[in-house]
């Protein structure tokens, strides 16, 4: 798989945004992706499982409804939820939903249609010290107890690092390396703050092959 999706780019470089757009492996219909969570100690936590459908292109912008599945360790359904991402300009948008981190979704539940959907933003050209766009998203939801309660996410400081190549067990990939700040607060009253400086490697075409920050690590494991 190494370099598959980056020569894929190179290969169609001369097509419309449009055709870049629906080369993305999440803007294709049917497509699986399984990703792992492992702790600090690198014990395992957790699978999500995103299953791609739906994807439709108008006025030069292409949708893909991406729904997901966030399983524990035993393998029990912990929370469901259906986003949609676009890409339009070669530029991928992922729905801020996706980076609810896992201990959050937990306390969360479902959230399938829940919130004004907001987009971080991939431009199609990266590198080595490009400033990204910041993200940032907000919605009220109820606890499995009933309890309403309000989230919001930033993600700030995204700077671009590099190049790296990385290897998971679902093969290897040429990945542009990415840090940012990730802060998460949870209101059940009072609300507090949960921070984390991570490191992403985004790989062009396909999307996040690997997270990383002080509470573990997120990887993919399986791609069909």
């Amino acid at each position: 798989m190494k370099s598959l999706f980056t020569f894929v780019l190179l290969l169609f470089g001369f097509i419309s945004y449009s055709q870049e757009c629906t080369d993305f492996y999440y803007m294709q219909n049917n497509k699986k992706v399984e990703m792992t969570l492992r702790n600090k100690k690198g014990k395992e936590t957790g699978k999500i499982t995103y299953v791609m459908s739906n994807v439709q292109k108008s006025g030069g912008i292409v949708t893909s409804t991406v729904n997901s599945d966030f399983v524990d360790a035993k393998g029990k359904s912990i929370s469901k939820a259906t986003n949609v991402m676009k890409c339009a300009g070669g530029i991928i948008m992922m729905d801020m939903k996706m980076f609810i981190p896992a201990a959050q979704q937990e306390q969360i539940g479902d959230v399938s249609a829940t919130g004004q959907s907001s987009y971080l933003e991939y431009p199609p050209k990266m590198k080595q010290g490009d400033v990204l766009k910041d993200g940032e998203f907000s919605m009220d939801f109820k606890m499995q107890s009933g309890i309403a309660s309000h989230i919001s996410v930033d993600i700030t400081n995204r700077k671009v690092e590099g190049n790296e190549s990385i290897t998971t067990p679902a093969g290897t990939w040429d990945c542009i390396k990415i840090t940012y700040h990730s802060k998460v607060v949870i209101k059940i009253g009072i609300g507090i703050p949960v921070n984390a400086d991570v490191t992403e490697w985004y790989a062009p075409g396909f999307g996040t092959v690997k997270t990383e920050s002080k509470g573990g690590t997120t990887e993919i494991t399986s791609v069909n």
